[in-house]
């Protein structure tokens, strides 16, 4: 049954005009899925790793970081919509901080780095095509952004879901774009040789790539990381943070034992009898932070030579056709994460950055938090945070406040002043007051049934 299932998700890839590329690493993992492969990856197979370089130690010369970025292009993935949140278009769009959207500062920080170091930096992004247009809209707004020869963006590929009980592409009637799915995004290298971006950006003179996701504004190119690889000739670089307990669950980098090399394990290659080692943050102390540096040259050698076939580890990801609906078929889903080529590069690196590089929105708390005055953002696009310690950690409820037009509904004049605050936990439906201040650690209960007003100047405490 499963090899009839194949025959007719490639038929499909290719009459949805696919790229041949993309359909063969499909294939690929169609038949590791076939032969039983979960892509777990088990504690006593890897060792913790050692000590790793930090990004404050590594050289300031500021020729070779000049000379490094002006070899250097910016990738961000940006095929991600805000659907956790309840909205349909790119996330990368949202109003985030003082009336901009993930892009518009995005642009700007390229921009400032561009005339601070006199380098071209072109910024490409990696699209899905739900993304595509509302995205290109908002870029087009800077009309010195793009760089001759280089298209703003490529597309991610894409690919059947099967159903998890005989392997075939699913079907649904009810909307057929849910009878497809990314394969994750370490389809990054496919897509960059199925676009034809990555020969475009070989041709200009580009030798590294910094990638990163377009919802993590910390993420812009370091000079200092730029000038390291190009110094050291490192082939694929990630930049990671130290854990603590609110990271045990991310995925982190290990030593595999069989041949020495650096892994990425992430928590869906984590064996159910290992999570108690996964998790802690004594033992394996970084994660990683999906900032990534790649060097161009090096790809196109291993592409080529694997025949458009990474092999990065599977992801098995088991969901419903529909994710709001959980009677809708079940279905699997094939992907990999692109953090995990640090493992096919020979002589990859790890580089520890402070928390500063890793800001990521994925709930509205996340939001909360940046639009708050814990940051401020100045004229180069960049964050910068006069709060002491970690930032505040927000809980709000999610009946309430996860889907973003409650969320803001219920701060209709902003968010509150977090800048002196430790904890914000909020439960029950509460609607916050205009220059409301929050101090140290508090938590709000709104009474059952019922919506708590704060009123307009109110100072939290404890």
């Amino acid at each position: 049954m499963s090899e009839d299932g194949l025959r007719q998700a490639t038929e499909k890839m290719r009459s949805a005009g696919v790229a041949e590329v993309a359909i063969k690493v499909f294939a690929h993992y169609y038949g590791l899925l076939e032969s039983g492969q979960q892509g777990t990856i088990r504690e006593t197979e890897i060792d913790p790793v050692g000590e790793l370089p930090h990004l404050e130690h590594l050289d300031t010369d500021t020729e070779a970081m000049r000379a490094a970025l002006a070899e250097t292009a910016v990738i961000k993935l940006n095929g991600g919509l805000g659907t956790s949140m309840g909205v349909t278009g790119p996330k990368s769009a949202l109003p985030v901080k003082d009336g901009l959207s993930f892009l518009d500062i995005i642009a700007r920080q390229i921009l400032h780095l561009r005339k601070t170091y006199d380098v071209p930096l072109p910024l490409v992004l990696m699209n899905s095509f739900r993304t595509r247009e509302e995205s290109l809209a908002v870029l087009g707004q800077y009309g010195d952004l793009p760089v001759d020869g280089l298209d703003l963006d490529f597309l991610q590929n894409a690919e059947p879901k099967l159903r998890a009980d005989d392997l075939t592409p699913v079907e649904w009637t009810d909307d057929p774009e849910l009878e497809w799915c990314p394969p994750g995004h370490g389809d990054l290298f496919t897509a960059l040789v199925a676009s034809g971006m990555l020969d475009a950006l070989r041709e200009k003179g580009f030798r590294h790539a910094f990638v990163s996701n377009a919802d993590n504004l910390g993420a812009t190119p370091d000079g200092r990381i730029a000038a390291w690889m190009a110094e050291h000739d490192v082939p694929f670089g990630m930049e990671v943070c130290r854990r603590t307990r609110s990271d045990r669950k991310g995925g982190h980098v290990a030593v595999r034992k069989s041949d020495g090399r650096l892994i990425l394990r992430d928590s869906a290659q984590v064996h159910a009898d290992d999570n108690a080692s996964f998790q802690d943050v004594t033992r394996h102390k970084t994660f990683n932070t999906n900032n990534l540096w790649i060097d161009l040259d090096r790809l196109a050698e291993l592409m080529a030579g694997h025949d458009g076939v990474l092999g990065l580890p599977i992801i098995v990801n088991k969901k419903t056709v529909d994710p709001a609906d959980a009677a809708s078929p079940k279905v699997i889903q094939l992907e990999t994460a692109m953090g995990t080529a640090i493992e096919t590069f020979e002589g990859s690196q790890a580089v520890i950055v402070d928390r500063s590089r890793f800001k990521p929105v994925k709930t509205t708390n996340d939001l909360l938090v940046l639009r708050s005055d814990v940051y401020q953002l100045d004229e180069s696009g960049e964050l910068t945070t006069t709060h002491e310690g970690d930032e505040p950690y927000v809980d709000l409820d999610s009946q309430y406040f996860k889907i973003l037009a409650d969320f803001e509904s219920r701060f209709p004049a902003g968010a509150p002043s977090l800048v002196k605050a430790d904890r914000l936990e909020v439960r029950g439906d509460v609607a916050f007051g205009k220059d409301v201040t929050v101090i140290g650690e508090v938590e709000i209960e709104a009474p059952a049934g019922e919506r708590r007003e704060i009123p307009d100047g109110t100072e939290l405490r404890g």
